[in-house]
């Protein structure tokens, strides 16, 4: 991996292992042995960043959640599966490049794996369109999903958006139907989903493959109806005060755990999933391989009766009519 990229709130973090890397430099550089003081400031960095990431306000965590060495779909996928054959475009209109997907093995049984795909360089990044799907990415997705169905696949989908693409083009061709059809139709799909929030998850762009049977959340996640800076702007007619906005909403994973919205919260390493990639998958391996026990013997017919009750139990409300 490149450099790695510190955020504002890990400056401490980043001036003491930028003493540790010149330690390490002055080590190799000469017949010196400062072994014991490497060791020393190591352990006083591991310290400081489970203090640091103990305490974090929902609107760091936003800032994790985009961060850009953060383990994305793609990274996962040849972490986690095997025998990965990308399919490609929605047999309509064209092939979106933010949503990839294919067949797979997962432990060995066959599956259908998909999800949103950010970029790593600038080149990238505008190819994917920074993770943000036109309709034909979320059309492609419903092409594979149906395809698992046909044979008997369960599906595997990761959610990593800022939001549907909200650009002209997009509208032109449906966007919002696209999306709709998307949820209509994975609420009656007859194989088990599940779904891992891995980063961003935005508004209608992450619902419309995010409908499953078992909703996972990376620890340092963030699942929201809309971003921060978004909010910020029709609440406060200014996206300065997205830290406020990401308070208000309660994107984290342990609000949306507490609330019922995912199932299950999966720990990161400290740090975050982009300090240690191999870590992260491990983890990811475990949780998913929990959830597939949950709904892999389950037959058509109860799997359905379940999503149902589930999709039907969010929300909350207080009756105040007076008595």
């Amino acid at each position: 991996m490149s450099k790695r990229h510190y955020l504002e709130f890990e400056h401490p973090i980043a001036e003491l292992e930028g003493k540790i890397e010149e330690l390490r430099y002055v080590q190799n550089e000469s017949a010196v042995d400062i072994s014991d003081e490497i060791d020393r400031l190591s352990q006083k960095s591991l310290h400081l960043a489970k203090d640091i990431y103990s305490n974090l306000t929902p609107w760091q965590v936003t800032q994790i959640a985009r961060h850009p060495q953060r383990p994305y779909t793609l990274d996962y996928v040849n972490e986690l599966f095997t025998d990965f054959h990308e399919l490609h475009g929605d047999r309509s209109f064209a092939d979106d490049l933010s949503i990839v997907g294919g067949l797979a093995r997962f432990n060995g049984q066959a599956c259908m794996v998909l999800g949103h795909q950010k970029g790593r360089d600038t080149k990238e990044r505008a190819a994917r369109n920074f993770g943000m799907s036109r309709p034909e990415g979320y059309r492609k997705a419903l092409r594979l999903m149906k395809l698992a169905e046909k044979f008997k696949l369960p599906v595997f989908t990761f959610v990593d958006t800022p939001g549907a693409y909200p650009g002209v083009g997009a509208e032109e061709r449906g966007q919002s139907e696209a999306i709709g059809r998307n949820i209509f139709e994975m609420a009656q799909l007859e194989v088990p989903i599940i779904t891992t929030i891995i980063g961003e998850g935005g508004s209608g762009g992450a619902l419309a493959i995010s409908v499953a049977d078992q909703v996972l959340m990376m620890q340092f996640a963030v699942y929201s109806v809309i971003s921060p800076e978004g909010c910020a702007s029709i609440l406060w007619k200014t996206a300065e005060r997205a830290s406020d906005a990401a308070e208000a909403l309660g994107i984290t994973a342990h609000r949306l755990k507490a609330l019922g919205v995912i199932d299950k919260i999966v720990n990161e390493p400290v740090g975050g999933a982009h300090r240690d990639h191999k870590q992260a998958c491990a983890t990811l391996k475990r949780a998913l391989n929990d959830a597939m026990r949950q709904v892999a013997d389950l037959k058509p017919k109860e799997l359905l009766q379940q999503r149902y009750e589930r999709l039907q139990s969010y929300g909350r409300f207080t009756d105040t009519k007076e008595r």
